[in-house]
């Protein structure tokens, strides 16, 4: 039985104004149920109305599960956990996500060997950054770098074959990276470091960030493996904002580089990428004001008081989201090896211990998200605070390029274009000035 037989299959009533409509139900692979309204204007001229399509989904996708009630995310089937030990691999996951199965030994080489290809920017693509502003947002910086790539790889502006895609997904996977270093190096008025073609990923990346020109900066496997589990927690998360805008510029068949760079735009978005930062300034806050941490629990409690407790709750989780777990447990790996400690970590800690035994967060089942952790991590590394939103870009760009092949592959996709409720005036006369 093929997936429309299946959907047809089962039908729900749809009773408007006296009239019984039909609709097809769908079941996805992991039971969860769909009503496909896609007819519904066409046929009866009806349209839903969802405010930001909390209730509506706007593809079949292959790529990502999520049950917020039980706290799972899968990537291709696979537990997110599972890709925490032996020893986390980004660039794996990435093909994983990418092209739908784990990369044999060849694939993986071959990938490798495209990433050291494409990791250094043509030069006029450099040159480019000199006149950006040096405090520019590292956000604007990579979204309109990744743009500007269209003018230097004109040849990646055609439909892309199986192999044109797979060197599109390397050159952007391989010079984010770089234009993210460059944009730190920029921003702190540092000379430029060039990729090493002998390092790994997260490594090269790490020695782009923090060599001088007569000092390679030395990275701990310890740190390494911990960039490598953040860029894999990041990497996809279903229908997101980023991953939504993505499909919707691709959808008009724009090419990858400009859907991407639209991806990017909508991570910049405080509510979307922005929540790490949210959470560090509220930690800096809490010690810099000699705030206890049970005084901040029954602030957020209280209507009446503008403190807001950043990092617990999520739109889709509503339970402990399982990459807040890993990460967590990644704090205590790299600060035992860098044999300090953060007070902000400390705080964070106590934080969720007192959260988790109040009836308040119990009831409204606010648990740590991946905001939590993951900001203490990158500021035990030396990454800024202002490049937070970049790293979550680092990471969730394979997500997004998996999101716009699914889409540009599927031969049923139309341009996506949403219908709404008009609420402005009726007919209307237009009066020339001199009678308004």
């Amino acid at each position: 039985m093929s997936q429309r037989e299946k959907a047809l299959s089962d039908t729900a009533q749809l009773t408007v104004d006296g009239k019984s409509i039909e609709l097809p139900v769908y079941t996805d692979t992991e039971g969860g149920r769909a009503i496909d309204v896609s007819e519904l204007y066409s046929k009866h001229r009806y349209i839903t109305y969802d405010p930001s399509l909390g209730s509506t989904g706007i593809c079949r996708s292959a790529v990502t599960y999520i049950d917020g009630d039980k706290g799972v995310l899968r990537y291709r089937g696979i537990p997110i956990e599972q890709f925490d030990r032996p020893k986390p691999n980004f660039i794996e996951v990435a093909w994983m996500l990418i092209f739908g199965h784990l990369p044999t030994a060849a694939e993986m080489s071959e990938f490798r060997g495209m990433l050291t290809q494409y990791e250094l920017l043509h030069e006029g693509l450099t040159h480019q950054m000199h006149y950006i502003p040096p405090k520019a947002p590292p956000m604007v910086v990579l979204s309109s770098m990744i743009s500007m790539m269209a003018c230097y790889y004109e040849e990646f502006l055609m439909p892309p074959d199986e192999q044109s895609f797979m060197m599109q997904a390397a050159e952007l996977i391989s010079k984010v990276r770089t234009i993210a270093a460059f944009t730190y190096r920029r921003n702190s008025g540092l000379p430029f470091i060039y990729p090493d073609p002998s390092l790994r990923y997260c490594e090269n990346f790490l020695h782009m960030m923090f060599s001088i020109p007569y000092r390679q900066y030395e990275v701990l496997p310890e740190i390494e493996d911990a960039l490598n589990l953040i860029l894999i927690l990041h990497a996809d998360h279903e229908q997101n904002c980023s991953a939504s805008a993505v499909r919707v510029v691709g959808s008009a068949k724009a090419n990858l580089f400009a859907s991407i760079s639209a991806g990017v735009n909508a991570l910049w978005g405080p509510l979307h990428g922005g929540a790490n930062v949210k959470v560090m300034q509220m930690l800096e806050s809490i010690y810099n004001g000699g705030k206890k941490p049970q005084e901040c629990i029954e602030a957020a409690k209280d209507k009446s008081n503008p403190f807001r407790l950043y990092g617990f709750g999520h739109r889709v989780y509503k339970n402990y989201d399982p990459r807040a777990k890993i990460l967590k447990s990644a704090c205590d790996r790299v600060f035992a090896k860098l044999k300090t400690s953060d007070p902000l970590l400390e705080i964070a800690r106590e934080l969720e211990g007192l959260a988790l035994e109040d009836p308040y967060f119990i009831e409204r089942k606010l648990y740590p998200n991946v905001d939590f952790y993951s900001g203490i991590i990158l500021r035990a590394m030396g990454i800024p605070t202002d490049m937070f939103t970049v790293m979550f870009a680092i990471g969730r760009l394979p997500g997004w390029i998996a999101q716009w092949k699914e889409q540009y592959d599927n031969p049923s996709t139309r341009i996506i274009r949403p219908r709404q409720i008009y609420t402005g005036a009726p007919l209307n006369d237009y009066k020339p000035v001199d009678e308004r």
